[in-house]
């Protein structure tokens, strides 16, 4: 009997996502020393998105700040759907006198929803105070370092996180001093 070619047991296939080329900033973090983040697929705007875990925010938004990303325009967070993740995003844009069109990037941190900590850069740029504290309030997402953490649009004794996908409302509402 002629030899038969024998099949891997388990079959390879390509992943599921393809590979995101790298744009001009993750490029540049990479040449920088910075390998511990992903590209993700633009925006529809075209802007550059990129993943970075949670422990290596502050050394990659340090890096972006010296690149000249000196302004966060936005922070804020979502939930990626129930039993998913949180994501803390930031969108950075560089400033500059002449600028035709400012350079952009929006950096993710994908969290556990279990236990969803994250550090605040804050220290970086101090506008994103009152921002940390909206994602935490909605989505519960604990910035460490923040120098003042709590509550900004719900009562400090809410229980839960409203914008939360598993978010339950309570039944009742008790409403102080309503005439």
């Amino acid at each position: 009997m002629a030899e038969e070619e024998t099949k891997p047991a388990v079959e390879i296939t390509p992943a599921a996502a393809p590979l995101v080329p790298a744009g001009k900033i993750s490029q540049w973090l990479t040449q920088n020393g910075f390998i511990d983040h992903t590209a993700l697929a633009t925006d529809n705007q075209g802007v550059e998105v990129i993943r970075v875990e949670a422990q290596f925010l502050l050394p990659v938004a340090t890096a972006l700040y010296a690149y000249g990303f000196n302004y966060l325009q936005c922070q804020g967070g979502y939930d990626a759907g129930a039993g998913a993740d949180l994501v803390s995003f930031y969108h950075l844009t560089k400033v500059s006198d002449n600028a035709v069109r400012p350079e952009e990037v929006r950096v993710k941190v994908f969290l556990p929803r279990e236990n969803p900590v994250v550090p605040s850069v804050y220290w970086i740029w101090r506008t994103v105070d009152w921002q940390e504290r909206e994602t935490f309030d909605m989505y519960g997402i604990v910035y460490e370092g923040h120098p003042n953490l709590k509550r900004l649009l719900m009562p400090e004794d809410w229980v839960g996180y409203p914008l939360r996908k598993d978010y339950v409302s309570p039944d009742f509402y008790e409403l102080q001093d309503a005439h």
